[in-house]
């Protein structure tokens, strides 16, 4: 297991650098940041020491080695708006963005998976197509279209919940989380009744029912057991896109989390920051990536089967 976490580290290494790489070179083509933090009639004097005091003046490659010079030390810079380090932001908000993808993908997997075992039991049945319907519809609409409407609907029209921010409690999860929950909950109960279905067909079940096992005893010990490999799979790819989709939904909700950040940082030119939230949230990738393979070698006899021959 051991070999194969040092492997698996090992292939993750040149995507996570042209991650770093890649956010580096778009980071600067959002414009000059002297233009953003000075005044219109400021001049050309004092942008060039604006940008001498800031290293934007050395040239594109020798800012590049610099940088990779500090990433190395995890020193991303300092913010040019507030002059705190860019590490210590994005952290700070790293921890709102992941309490909310861990609610969200726990609240989808558990409707996922009752709505998909409840749809197996009896394919092709009116509640089989209805949840068909509902999760193919859910995981068709877009996050933002989703989140303006359930802010006119329930913030404007109804007056239930608030439009942004945290300072209502509870109630300020509910519109985030029942926004990004729709999609990875429809997809992850298509992904549950198709794998329940070939599990409930499958030869031991057929043995289990003759011995007088129950309905229930069936579909958690013996069925659900066998069809949560391939679901564990598509659920770790949803958490990614989540921590990837959040960017947008928490801008609309002004959520707190690294997501912001990351736009915040874009309209204000602040590089370091945006650098430091996109490296954080790359590596948090990276490492669920590895959680979910180990999970998947957990659930799976042949897979720990194929590491262990492996390593």
């Amino acid at each position: 297991m051991l070999t194969f976490l040092r492997r698996r580290t090992l292939t993750s290494l040149p995507p996570l650098l042209a991650v770093v790489l890649g956010v580096f070179v778009l980071a600067r083509l959002t414009g000059d940041p002297a233009a953003l933090y000075l005044p219109e009639n400021a001049t050309a004097q004092a942008r060039e020491q604006f940008s001498a005091a800031h290293g934007f003046d050395q040239p594109i490659w020798s800012q590049l080695i610099d940088y990779l010079a500090q990433v190395v030390r995890l020193d991303f810079g300092t913010s040019l708006r507030t002059g705190e380090p860019a590490a210590v932001m994005a952290l700070r908000a790293f921890p709102a963005t992941l309490q909310l993808a861990v609610v969200t993908m726990l609240l989808a997997c558990a409707v996922a998976t009752a709505v998909g075992c409840w749809a197996a039991l009896r394919p092709n049945g009116l509640a089989d197509r209805i949840s068909s319907l509902m999760s193919m519809t859910a995981a068709s609409v877009p996050d933002f279209w989703l989140a303006i409407l359930g802010i006119w609907v329930f913030s404007i029209m109804l007056g239930l919940l608030p439009t942004s921010g945290v300072d209502a409690g509870g109630l300020s999860w509910v519109l985030p989380i029942a926004v990004l929950m729709l999609r990875p909950a429809g997809v992850l109960t298509q992904v549950v009744r198709g794998a329940m279905i070939a599990a409930l067909g499958s030869p031991y079940v057929k043995v289990a029912r003759s011995k007088g096992a129950g309905e229930g005893r069936v579909v958690a010990r013996h069925a659900l057991k066998n069809a949560a490999p391939p679901a564990l799979t598509v659920a770790g790819d949803l958490a990614v896109g989540l921590i990837n989709g959040a960017v947008v939904v928490e801008s609309i909700f002004g959520w707190p989390g690294i997501g912001k950040l990351m736009i915040d940082s874009i309209l204000q030119r602040d590089f370091a920051v945006l650098q430091a939230a996109v490296a954080v949230t790359a590596i948090s990738i990276f490492v669920l990536n590895i959680g979910i393979d180990l999970g998947y070698a957990l659930l799976d006899s042949r897979v720990r089967q194929k590491v262990g021959a492996a390593a």
